[in-house]
């Protein structure tokens, strides 16, 4: 029986097939009008549709490109000539490997409609190289629709060391210290009078300031925008920790504070082994408009912050792991709803226990449809939902994972009650046992390895998408983690990332066990 299959399968191979409706001038031609039109009358139908939907596309991703490069143009031609200035050689690439195809695909229309066998006596046969170069049309596209840069990835790799680096090694704001804030400050008048302020009152054991003058006049802007400096003070400190920094403020007449800058830079002080600094500074530009002829009083202030005490858990430390245990949670309850869920809808969905009668194979067409749509339906689009409809938090988060959890596992359990073993089922059903039973005793035994490898690998899955989810208000560390790249607090987005990453990996290795122990 198995050599006559096997000739059956060589005799199917060595079918000839049908010979093509038109000549090779007339199929060429016909591809040169519409391109694969030969091909379909070749009786290639397949490949034709596919070449024409292939030269269709590209012209629609060309036109769309050359658009969105010139739409100001008034004429098509305009447009063109403009996208081939601005893109020369994108648009040139992509017009030579459309004109190319064309002429190959008239080239393989041609042939495809010569006789049957060529003169080797081999059976017509279309080469795939030309759909070689319809990928790589394609790949040509999607590099310029993508904006891939390699040169600018490499030049501005730099910019991108210093938060890198702190995501990579973020614990140094894991922990913290009890801090002491100790500053002083020196008035300033502007512009001066006949009485400037007095200089502060020095008292033992507190910080002291003291600007020499204690009076000056403010950075302006000349009539061309151009900065002219400011009255130059020679601050002196003492009081303050030793061996510590020290940044200065200035405080305008109105409360208004912000740190003095320098050359773009913001303006610290390095205090020496008693506690002591000094240093110059250039009177800033007037932020406060002040009354012409009248003179205000501004404060420069020296605030250093000193860490004392024990080192303890940071607050993103903290928020992090409340976050990450309300992370594994949701994943697990989503889990546990799914597969609850997913249990009846899987033998409602597997075709050899619904193909008793037309009703049972209407249930188990709309289960599918119903599994496949909300299958389709990424779990970020279901959180977005479940937030409007119960509100932001973990809960919204347990929705969505629920929901999708049901669909993929209801595919899974499907197709492995599908596979399952048809002996043991027409065993039971031979003794008189219900349909019920058959179920019970036939069909549930061999399922329960499957089951609890695909129940496990979902809440792997859950747990990775619970970190996802977050980032719509679906709760879990994905929230946070959104919330400090918002406020560009790598350190504190690193320590989010790292606790991921080793949960991830923990669930996995616990996963691998558990599995181990059933399949």
């Amino acid at each position: 029986m198995a050599g006559r299959n096997k000739r059956n399968k060589q005799e199917a191979g060595r079918r000839e097939p049908p010979p093509p409706l038109v000549r090779p001038a007339a199929a060429a031609v016909a591809s040169l009008l519409v391109p694969g039109l030969g091909q379909i009358l070749d009786r290639l139908v397949q490949r034709g549709l596919l070449l024409l939907g292939s030269v269709v596309t590209i012209l629609a991703m060309l036109g769309w490109r050359i658009s969105v490069l010139a739409h100001r143009e008034p004429t098509a031609w305009a447009m063109l000539a403009k996208a081939l200035a601005r893109r020369p050689f994108f648009i040139g690439l992509i017009l030579a490997c459309l004109v190319g195809l064309w002429v190959w695909i008239v080239a393989d229309a041609a042939r495809l409609a010569r006789p049957v066998r060529d003169s080797r006596g081999r059976p017509r046969r279309g080469g795939f190289g030309i759909f070689v170069l319809v990928l790589f049309t394609f790949f040509a596209l999607g590099w310029q629709v993508s904006q891939v840069d390699p040169v600018r990835m490499v030049t501005e790799f730099p910019k991108a060391l210093t938060p890198l680096g702190r995501v990579v090694w973020p614990w140094q704001a894991a922990v913290v210290r009890e801090t002491v804030d100790r500053q002083a400050s020196a008035e300033v008048q502007t512009p001066c009078t006949d009485n400037p302020p007095p200089p502060a009152v020095e008292k033992p054991g507190q910080p002291f300031l003291l600007a020499d003058p204690t009076c000056g006049e403010l950075s302006a802007l000349d009539t061309a925008g151009t900065l002219l400096p400011g009255s130059t003070l020679t601050l002196t400190g003492r009081g303050f920790a030793p061996d510590s920094e020290v940044k200065l403020y200035w405080v305008d007449p109105l409360g208004n504070e912000f740190q003095l800058r320098q050359e773009g830079r913001y303006l610290s002080v390095q205090a020496d082994g008693r506690g002591a600094f000094q240093t110059k500074v250039i009177m800033p530009y007037r932020l406060f408009p002040g009354n012409p002829g009248e003179s205000s009083l501004h404060q420069v202030v020296a605030r250093q912050i000193a860490s004392l005490g024990r080192l303890r858990a940071s607050e993103p430390l903290l928020l992090t792991i409340e976050r990450m245990v309300e992370t594994i949670f949701m994943g697990m309850m989503a889990t546990l709803f799914g597969i609850l869920f997913a249990i009846p809808v899987s033998f409602l969905a597997a075709r050899n226990l619904m193909s008793g009668s037309w009703l049972t194979m209407g249930i188990y067409y709309a289960v599918r449809t119903i599994m496949n749509i909300i299958r389709a339906i990424e779990p970020l689009i279901w959180a977005l939902i479940a937030v409007v409809w119960v509100g932001l938090g973990p809960f919204a988060g347990i929705i969505a994972l629920t929901v999708h959890s049901v669909a993929s596992l209801g595919k899974l359990y499907s197709e492995a009650i599908e596979g399952i073993d048809a002996g043991p089922i027409e065993a039971v059903e031979a003794t008189g046992a219900t349909r019920l039973q058959t179920i019970m005793y036939a069909v549930v035994p061999q399922m329960i390895a499957p089951f609890v490898s695909f129940s496990i690998y979902r809440w792997d899955i859950n747990v990775r998408m619970s970190t996802i989810i977050g980032l719509v208000g679906g709760g879990g560390i994905g929230f946070l983690l959104v919330q400090y790249i918002r406020l560009l607090d790598y350190r504190a987005a690193g320590i989010a990332v790292w606790f991921i990453a080793v949960t991830v990996a923990v669930l996995d290795y616990v996963s691998a066990e558990i599995r181990a122990k059933f399949v």
